[in-house]
């Protein structure tokens, strides 16, 4: 016992000791085994990162066993160099098995390229929101509809992957939906998890069309689970109703041909005038414009009143017609305070005389 303590502190303070050198250099398949390890530990994260790791080990350690059996003579290097070469191989059989069940297919491939890679969604997170619509794409034939206006219920939430979509109002034509927009997103925003409702637009499939869709109760449950997903979806859909309602402002023009913005804020006064203002104005206007017409006989009580003559001219007895309004000239916008803005909306209404938004029957004739 005391000789083999003696013999671990000869080794821990003194060091092994050597009583000669090997005069010869190993062969070159223990410096091939060595180089290849180095290059191994060169590699990176990720599952291909792993794919090199492991394959330069195992490769670097099976060059160890050809050399323990060719060179070293030494059955332990054997024995442990096949060893590490096994659990080599095995980690690779595992990261390749990986690969291939995280292989998507080719849309879906495409979209998380699209959608998913910009906004750097993890790719397992990707996977978690496909599997809720069962990675099933679904196809449109031309002209075959998708919802009926006041029929289709609202119960999936839809994202259009190739084609064109037409959506449409009472027979007239709002905007298109181009491939990876949702198709039902103002519907989607407009209801709460409890509710139900239907399409208040028809969508129309103009080309052959192809689509995912998600079950409402599935992915309600999903957003419910998974906060990051659910911000996520939020995102998606904000900009995509953004989206539809510049579409939609590009449709708005006056019929003398000028374009106008819906965001600007004082459209309101030209689109629907207010009746309580404008009517007691109109009112004190018409009684303003009356009573210069009254005659001055008129203006007297009726006690106070001259006997008319028989022989009066018909002339005299007949009240003038009421003199028309002049036209009072815009002041200077540099008093009123007032932008371009406002000066433009003036010229609006100008030009558009008494129509507004209030003289259409139906949002779908204003918007033609």
């Amino acid at each position: 016992m005391t000789s083999n303590s003696s013999t671990v502190g000869q080794l821990l303070w003194h060091g092994p000791v050597c009583t000669s050198w090997k005069q010869e250099q190993e062969g070159a398949i223990y410096h091939l085994a060595n180089c290849i390890l180095l290059l191994g530990f060169m590699a990176g994260s990720g599952v291909y990162g792993g794919l090199y790791l492991f394959g330069f080990l195992g490769t670097g350690y099976l060059c160890h066993v050809l050399w323990g059996w060719f060179n070293a003579c030494g059955l332990d290097v054997v024995l442990w160099s096949a060893l590490l070469t096994a659990a080599c191989l095995l980690q690779l059989g595992h990261l390749v098995y990986r690969l291939r069940v995280d292989t998507l297919p080719e849309e879906f491939c495409l979209l998380y390229k699209t959608l998913g890679m910009p906004l750097r969604v993890p790719l397992h997170t990707y996977q978690e929101i496909i599997r809720c619509c069962h990675q099933q794409v679904l196809t449109l034939a031309t002209e075959q509809t998708y919802a009926v206006e006041g029929e289709t219920p609202i119960n999936q939430l839809s994202l259009l992957l190739a084609g064109r979509v037409r959506v449409s109002q009472d027979g007239q034509f709002l905007h298109y939906i181009f491939p990876y927009q949702f198709m039902d997103s103002p519907e989607w925003e407009s209801l709460h998890p409890t509710e139900e409702g239907v399409f208040q637009v028809t969508l129309t499939a103009e080309t052959e069309c192809s689509y995912i869709s998600w079950p409402r109760k599935s992915l309600h449950h999903l957003l419910d689970r998974e906060r990051y997903i659910s911000g996520l979806f939020s995102a998606l859909l904000g900009y995509d109703i953004s989206e539809k309602l510049y579409t939609l402002n590009d449709k708005l023009f006056a019929k003398f041909g000028l374009r106008f913005d819906i965001r600007l804020p004082s459209l309101y006064h030209v689109l629907g005038p207010s009746t309580s203002d404008g009517g007691l104005e109109s009112e004190k206007d018409d009684q303003e414009n009356c009573e210069p017409a009254m005659s001055p006989a008129e203006a007297l009580p009726t006690s106070a009143q001259p006997t008319p003559s028989v022989t009066s001219s018909p002339s005299a007895t007949s009240l003038p017609a009421p003199l028309p309004r002049a036209r009072m000239s815009r002041p200077d916008s540099s008093v009123l305070g007032e932008d371009s803005t406002s000066l433009v909306l003036e010229d609006f209404e100008e030009v558009s005389g008494s129509e507004s938004f209030m003289d259409y029957r139906s949002d779908g004739e204003y918007m033609r």
